[in-house]
């Protein structure tokens, strides 16, 4: 799996300095929840996290290399329950997951702070992931790779296609979901779940 370069300026050595990056981003993630990207400064980020400003300095250049660290923690955590999930069993077809996938998003959607606003990074940049590809497509080739290893599915240019309409597909479902209720319109996310699931049953049926 490809690897995305970190924001940091340096990687924290002692626990301490990790644990002060930690606060950090959740502090940064405070704040875009009370006043999304827009409100989000270096200055806020350091008062809430009671860390001299400095100290923020001293590990990222300015509030997008914040924003980049916290939306590649979202991806690692919706990663790593994707896994988890998949890992429990019970799915007949790995498109059978794709009911569980969106559990999971809705989930951090409505728990996760932060996420709401910035989820995967798009708030701040569509390329805040990887200066080569649009946060989508690091999203698809995330969620190819769990079914690649879980499930022996080939590895093939077919896949990573399918998988990345799919993520752009349901985005757009999803975001419509969320913006009629904060919590998400349940018939909606039902919608989102057949139309992927009936895009990617149909589509490897057919090829």
């Amino acid at each position: 799996m490809t690897e995305i370069r970190t924001p940091l300026r340096r990687r924290p050595a002692q626990r301490r300095s990790a644990e002060r990056v930690q606060r950090m981003l959740d502090a940064c993630a405070d704040i875009l929840d009370e006043s999304g990207y827009d409100g989000l400064t270096t200055t806020r980020i350091a008062q809430r996290a009671e860390v001299a400003i400095g100290s923020v300095y001293q590990f990222f250049p300015d509030k997008r290399a914040v924003a980049q660290a916290l939306a590649l923690r979202n991806l690692e955590e919706f990663e790593r329950r994707v896994s988890r999930r998949v890992a429990e069993g019970g799915f007949t077809d790995w498109t059978d997951t794709v009911g569980a996938i969106i559990e999971i998003f809705v989930d951090m959607h409505r728990t996760v702070p932060g996420f709401r606003e910035l989820r995967f990074g798009d708030v701040a940049d569509i390329n805040l992931l990887d200066s080569d590809n649009d946060n989508n497509s690091v999203v698809a080739r995330r969620l190819g790779q769990v079914m690649v290893d879980r499930f022996a599915v080939p590895d093939t240019p077919e896949l990573a296609r399918a998988l990345a309409i799919a993520v752009e597909a349901g985005d757009a479902v999803l975001k419509l979901a969320f913006r009629r209720e904060p919590d998400g319109d349940p018939e909606i996310l039902a919608e989102a779940e057949r139309l992927i699931h009936g895009y990617l049953a149909a589509y490897f049926h057919d090829n």
